[in-house]
């Protein structure tokens, strides 16, 4: 249930602060939507998957404190990042 390695490219060029960034705080979130995403798209059709359902918590909980942490470090950064990837409603 993981991303190929040509979306990850993609994903990563698109949300990196700079030409060598692959590990900042907005590429990661940006994955890990991208994989929540995939993961509630499975579930939808296997609603009895419940191993799957508990890796999708797991990431649901590992975008919140990567969340938490770039809202009390850059909270404009954060904005931006949450209208990108449309996360509030």
């Amino acid at each position: 249930m993981s991303l190929d390695k040509g979306t990850k490219e993609e994903i990563t060029k698109k949300y990196q602060l700079h030409e060598k960034d692959t590990g900042s705080a907005d590429v990661q979130i940006a994955i890990l939507t991208e994989r929540i995403t995939e993961l509630q798209e499975h579930l939808k059709r296997t609603p009895k998957d419940h191993a799957s359902r508990l890796a999708l918590l797991k990431l649901v909980g590992q975008r919140r404190k990567l969340l938490d942490y770039l809202n009390s470090t850059d909270t404009k950064r954060y904005q931006t990042l949450i209208k990108r990837l449309k996360l509030r409603k």
